[in-house]
Formats: structure tokens, C-alpha cells, sequence
């Protein structure tokens, strides 16, 4: 298999607009469905009727893309002069998206690897860049998967919610946990553990939620060269102020970056929820 390989995602990803079109990565989008309005993940608007729809409880459901939208999007890719085609993408253990781009590829004419990240948010989103990393460097369509696995396997994300609530009703996390913490009155902290969102902790409040996933971020950022991130639902300045912390405390990032959930997780998450990605790499 010869010849250049393009990279695909999905919003998820949570890529800023301007490296996505500097990596020359296509971004296919998932929707929000608020009553009967649909909108696109990937706007400022579509952030902010979710966010206002949620803090009115008003109810709020997702929509991975049609396996149409992925065929055109790989087609796109081919006659534009590709080769073959890596599609990087959230874990299919909370979203059809995965098998959607896998229907998808099934009908174009050049090969297209799906791969399952394991992964939501910005862990999708560096391993999609990893790909495109080996892409330029001209490594084969294997090999650009490869690089996306690897990198998402690396990953760590640690999560914290308001409430468990948004995650019970989208069957995200089972009710039990969900009643447990609300019973309870606590603070829980979360992770992505083979792909699914699992409880990790329960604190009591959300400064020492906030100091606890600062302290798991340090750690698995380790020593090694790494891409951090904070991503927030309506919770900026909570997230800005860990980002600082982090920067202090993580020297070989780069930068943190500082970024809003997309639409559909933070459906699933809802509003004040922060979280930290820590995705290690080779240089």
C-alpha cells in the first residue's frame, strides 16, 4: 500500500480549528438533537444551546454520522490524491461512530483503516495527530494506524462531574454508581479505562477534586515528552487555573491546553465538568 495516507476524525476530537487545517486532518461531525432542532458539533452556537439546554434539564441526545457521511468524506480524501485513508475516532464502547466509519469504508475504493481510540475528547484528538505525524513523514497506512493506537493506548483522562445524572441517562455509567454518589453527596472523579467512563474516586468537594486530578495528571505525565490538556463544559476559569497549575508542575508540555468539550460529550457530562488529558509520546 503506497502513496500518501490521509488522516479523518470526528468532532469529538476536540482539535482546534487551525491545527486540524494545518495537519490536514478532515473532521466529520456528530450532532446534538435538542426537541427537534439538530445541530452540528463545531460552533460556538451549538455549545451554547447545548450548555443552556442542559442547565434547563431540558432534554438533549446525540447522533453519531451516517455511514454516507463517512463514505464521502474518504472519497473526498481519494480525489484529492490519497492512497488510503486512517480514520481516527472515539471508543465504540460509547458511541456508534466507530462502526458508522467502518460501514463507511466498506464503500469507497481505497483502503481505509477505522481505528478505535479507546479513547473520548482530546485523547482521540492527539492520537489523530500522532497519525497525522506519521502521514507526513510518508509511513504506510499500517503504520498511521499504528501511530494512532499506540499514542491513544499512552493516554490517561481524568474527569470530574457535578453530578453523575447526565452520564446515568445517556447509559454512560450504570445507575447504581449514579445514586451511590448522589446519596452520598459527593464529588466523583472519573476515567476512561478500555474505553469505557468508570468511576476512579469519590471526593467531597471540588477544590479537592480539582488538587486530586492535578496530582494524577503529574503523575502520569511523568518524565518523558507529553501533550496535555484541560477540557471544561462551562468552566473556564476552573479550567484555566489547573491548566496554570499544570504548566508549572508538567515542564516537558509544551504548552496545556485549554479547550471546551464538544457538544455531544458534554451532553453525556454536563455542565461544570472538567477534565485533564495527559497523552505521552515518542519525539
Amino acid at each position: 500500500m503506497s502513496g500518501p495516507v490521509a488522516v479523518v476524525t470526528d468532532s469529538t476530537a476536540s482539535l482546534p480549528e487551525d491545527v486540524v487545517v494545518a495537519r490536514g486532518i478532515t473532521v466529520v461531525p456528530l450532532q446534538v438533537v435538542i426537541g427537534s432542532d439538530v445541530y452540528e458539533e463545531g460552533s460556538d452556537e451549538t455549545h451554547r444551546v447545548v450548555t443552556e439546554a442542559l442547565r434547563g434539564r431540558t432534554a438533549v441526545s446525540t447522533s453519531r454520522p451516517a455511514p454516507e457521511t463517512f463514505a464521502a468524506a474518504y472519497e473526498a480524501a481519494a480525489a484529492a490524491g490519497a492512497a488510503a485513508v486512517v480514520s481516527v475516532h472515539l471508543s465504540a464502547e460509547v458511541s456508534g461512530t466507530y462502526d458508522s466509519a467502518v460501514l463507511g469504508g466498506s464503500h469507497v475504493d481505497i483502503p481505509v483503516l477505522v481505528v478505535d481510540s479507546r479513547q473520548v475528547g482530546l485523547a482521540t484528538g492527539f492520537a489523530a495527530l500522532s497519525a497525522a505525524a506519521a502521514a507526513d513523514r510518508g509511513d504506510s497506512a499500517d503504520a498511521v494506524a499504528a501511530a494512532a493506537r499506540g499514542r491513544a493506548l499512552a493516554a490517561s483522562s481524568y474527569v470530574y462531574v457535578d453530578t453523575l445524572e447526565y452520564l446515568r441517562r445517556g447509559g454512560r455509567i450504570g445507575a447504581g454508581a449514579a445514586l451511590l454518589g448522589s446519596a452520598l453527596a459527593v464529588k466523583p472523579l472519573l476515567t476512561v479505562a478500555d474505553g469505557r467512563v468508570e468511576p476512579l474516586e469519590k471526593v467531597r468537594t471540588a477544590g479537592r477534586a480539582m488538587a486530586r486530578i492535578e496530582e494524577l495528571a503529574v503523575q502520569a505525565a511523568g518524565t518523558g515528552p507529553v501533550d496535555v490538556a484541560v477540557q471544561h463544559l462551562g468552566a473556564e476559569g476552573r479550567a484555566r487555573a489547573l491548566a496554570a497549575a499544570l504548566g508549572e508542575r508538567v515542564p516537558d508540555a509544551a504548552e496545556v491546553w485549554v479547550r471546551e468539550v464538544s457538544a455531544v460529550i458534554g451532553a453525556h457530562v454536563g455542565p461544570g465538568m472538567v477534565a485533564v488529558v495527559v497523552a505521552p509520546y515518542s519525539p
